[in-house]
């Protein structure tokens, strides 16, 4: 606890040496009796003034927290010296907004008193914080000295995005060889009819089409696909962003990241996670509720890191991308080396798709006529940037700041129908 001493000690403490000096010189004694108070109180609070000495905790009601919910702060003050005065101010961070409770506060505390001051904050942002940060300030019974005290943050609150929930997810064109809800390609067990054949031995009973069997006059038997699971790699684009007050392309695409892992997570499929940006970030595939909670947690982690050095998919780990894993990839195309690894992932023969969060309403047009055009061409250029996407098969569907996630979920699951349409 730091001493520092207000600008009137010294004041006080001048007038009364020239009240002194004064009187010697002029040989007025009433000028003593006047500069002798000023001595006094600036003398009482500098010897019976002591340091206080505080015991102080920090917690929360709960470590985490959805968008918009509301955690409580109890910061527990416990005096063993008397205090005249205790200014109290707790450190809220950006993202968080104290909604009940005063901030700063002024407080009297006797020995031995204890006291709880009790802050609501407001979770108005996705992230991880750090809390407990306090500033306080004890000031003696004239003001003139102070101590001074700050506590480091030492409570971790983890805030983690809503967005709405997802009823239809793009479909795999690979599956793997572990059960799920997948409807795979090949015939095996399962629920989904594929075809008739001949009654052969060794056939299930239950398997037969009476139906089928009697117009044709043998026994004919029906044929399913099998339900496997699939990989599916979340692939989140956090090189920039464009922004606009409290919102931005990053808020939106890990939301969008949080609501599609746990959509096929429910789905039994093994999902992973590649964050590719100034600092590369990745999780391996897995599947559970435990996946959810490692993937969510690095999303909170994700930040704009601002690196000018080339990056291209083959700085990756090769067990990240699994042979037909399907990249899901969340990109607002601001920066060309995220669409390079894209295009070079596609050239690579993954079934790659995107959901572009569209950073237009983040980007107005300019005021004079070069702005303007300037703006136009920007917008040509993304244009042109999809038309090369889909050219290589690689869906497309914009995502703006306000719609359903669901929409341009099935925008590329229409498109991914209607070209495995024209394959065939």
């Amino acid at each position: 606890m730091t001493r520092s001493f207000d600008p009137k000690l010294g004041v006080y403490a001048g007038l009364a040496a020239f009240g002194l000096l004064a009187a010697l010189a002029l040989g007025l004694p009433e000028l003593v009796a006047l500069a002798a108070p000023l001595a006094l109180v600036a003398a009482f609070d500098l010897l019976l003034t002591e340091r206080p000495r505080l015991e102080i905790s920090f917690e929360l009601d709960r470590p985490t927290a959805l968008e918009g919910e509301r955690v409580t702060a109890v910061l527990r003050l416990a005096a063993r010296t008397p205090v005249e005065r205790l200014e109290v101010l707790l450190d809220v961070p950006p993202g968080l907004v104290a909604v009940e409770g005063d901030n700063p506060v002024a407080l009297r505390l006797t020995a031995r008193e204890e006291r709880e001051l009790t802050r609501i904050l407001a979770c108005e942002r996705w992230g991880g914080y750090t809390l407990g940060r306090a500033h306080l300030r004890a000031t003696s019974r004239f003001g003139l000295v102070r101590h001074e005290l700050k506590i480091e943050p030492s409570v971790e609150l983890k805030v983690y995005p809503t967005a709405d929930a997802v009823r239809t997810l793009v479909r795999p064109r690979e599956t793997q060889v572990f059960s799920g809800n997948q409807v795979a390609r090949e015939k095996g067990e399962g629920i989904e009819f594929a075809d008739l054949r001949p009654f052969l031995a060794g056939d299930r009973v239950r398997r037969i089409n009476w139906r089928a069997s009697a117009r044709r006059g043998q026994l004919w038997v029906n044929e399913s696909h099998a339900e496997r699971n699939a990989d599916v790699i979340i692939f989140l684009d956090s090189f920039t962003e464009a922004r606009r007050g409290g919102s931005g392309t990053l808020d939106l695409a890990v939301k969008a990241a949080t609501v599609i892992c746990d959509a096929y997570l429910r789905e039994k499929d093994r999902v992973g996670l590649i964050s590719f940006g100034g600092v590369l970030n990745w999780l391996l595939p897995g599947s559970g509720l435990t996946q959810l909670y490692r993937i969510v947690d690095s999303l909170l982690d994700t930040e704009i890191i601002l690196n000018y050095a080339w990056k291209d998919i083959d700085v990756l780990p090769r067990r990240t991308l699994p042979p037909q894993a399907l990249v899901l990839a969340l990109t607002p195309f601001l920066d060309e080396r995220s669409s390079t690894a894209l295009l070079d992932l596609r050239a690579r023969g993954f079934d790659v798709a995107i959901v572009e969060v569209s950073p237009l309403p983040f980007a107005a047009p300019g005021a004079g006529e070069e702005e303007e055009l300037a703006y136009r061409i920007w917008r040509l250029r993304r244009d042109a940037l999809r038309g090369r996407f889909e050219r290589a098969g690689v869906p497309v569907a914009v995502w703006t700041s306000g719609a359903p996630l669901a929409a341009p979920l099935e925008e590329v699951r229409a498109f991914r129908r209607f070209a495995a349409r024209g394959r065939g």
